[in-house]
């Protein structure tokens, strides 16, 4: 009997509050793998803060054994010293390449990118948004990123709403930058709605939500239940971003049967297809038209909230996790005995 592959996760020190959206997807992910692969997570011994921690960081991730190394995302620089014939790296967004300026931009490239990229067999890119900016930000050779998109979690599963014509509920997800918050506060003003906020909402926000006249709540650091709870409870999914390495939410929000609007930019038309109607995120009136068009036009939502449910497929879990697990297997060598027996193998 061959042995089975040892595939070593390599996963950050979780943080105090929040929510790990890398975790849950690779959680999921391993349980789809075939019988074939043997998954060992392993979890840094500190939180990616400072020189020194995140050396040590490096120096535990080197030492760990396995057939080949994933480093599943955000912390990019354990990357550094693994052996290159047996790593992968998935690479979720650039968006810090984008947020940091002067010597921190610098070095945040150098540590999370440039070398990184370098230092291991493949790098994965979870859309073709991200593989052109990881191609524009490090030169890197296109042949050596992968595209497998994220997963969807399984637990988002249609959920039948009378839509609210008189006030819908428009749900918002995230509070950075590109989130888009204040254009959105702007676009909503005079619609009669109510928006629901994940995220914390800071005092300026709040006084420019009473000023624009919108009714909302707002609520942070929740379970994935409870964000899950949220999609249910709206009318409409809000996600006119200015960027994104994936976007998630258009799924879940299509998961659960709710019209999406997003942004015509970026990864979210790749994303959404066409189960989503698609604005200019930096044009107020684009935004405040196609909320009105989701409110008015009760054959076009039906249409969207329709193409939702095919557009899921194309995310399929299962198939996912054969992505990786080819890829598992090309990186270790042995492709061409182990692709015919993955669902054979230790039966």
């Amino acid at each position: 009997m061959k042995e089975r592959l040892e595939v070593v996760f390599l996963h950050r020190k979780p943080r105090s509050l929040g929510t790990f959206s890398i975790e849950f997807i690779f959680k999921d992910t391993r349980s789809r793998l075939p019988k074939a692969i043997k998954s060992i997570v392993k979890i840094s011994k500190y939180p990616s803060n400072g020189i020194w921690m995140r050396l040590y960081n490096v120096l535990e991730a080197a030492l760990w054994k396995g057939d080949v190394k994933h480093v599943t995302g955000d912390v990019h620089y354990l990357a550094l010293l693994l052996k290159k014939s047996n790593s992968i790296l998935t690479i979720h967004d650039c968006y810090g390449l984008h947020q940091k300026s002067g010597l921190a931009r610098q070095f945040f490239k150098i540590f999370w990118f440039d070398l990184p990229v370098r230092q291991v067999k493949y790098v994965v890119a979870i859309s073709n948004a991200t593989k052109q900016e990881i191609i524009k930000f490090t030169g890197c050779d296109p042949q050596k990123i992968v595209i497998i998109p994220t997963i969807i979690s399984s637990k988002y599963k249609p959920v039948p709403k009378v839509f609210n014509t008189e006030k819908p509920i428009l749900l918002h997800v995230g509070m950075t930058a590109n989130k888009n918050f204040e254009r959105l506060m702007a676009a909503l003003e005079g619609i009669n709605c109510h928006l629901s906020v994940v995220g914390k909402l800071t005092p300026e926000y709040k006084d420019k939500l009473s000023r624009h006249g919108i009714e909302h709540t707002a609520v942070h650091n929740i379970s994935d239940d409870e964000m899950r709870k949220k999609y249910e409870e709206c009318d409409i999914l809000c996600f006119a971003s200015t960027f994104e390495g994936f976007g998630m939410p258009i799924l879940e929000a299509n998961a659960v049967g709710r019209p999406v609007l997003t942004s015509n930019c970026s990864s979210m038309p790749e994303v959404a297809g066409d189960a989503g109607l698609l604005v200019d995120p930096y044009d107020v009136q684009s935004i405040r038209q196609g909320v009105l068009k989701l409110i008015n036009d009760e054959t076009y939502r039906d249409k969207l909230i329709e193409n939702g449910f095919v557009n899921c497929h194309r995310f399929d879990p299962d198939k996912i996790a054969q992505q990786y697990a080819d890829l598992y297997f090309k990186v270790a060598g042995r492709q061409a005995q182990n692709l015919t027996e993955c669902a054979e193998l230790l039966a």
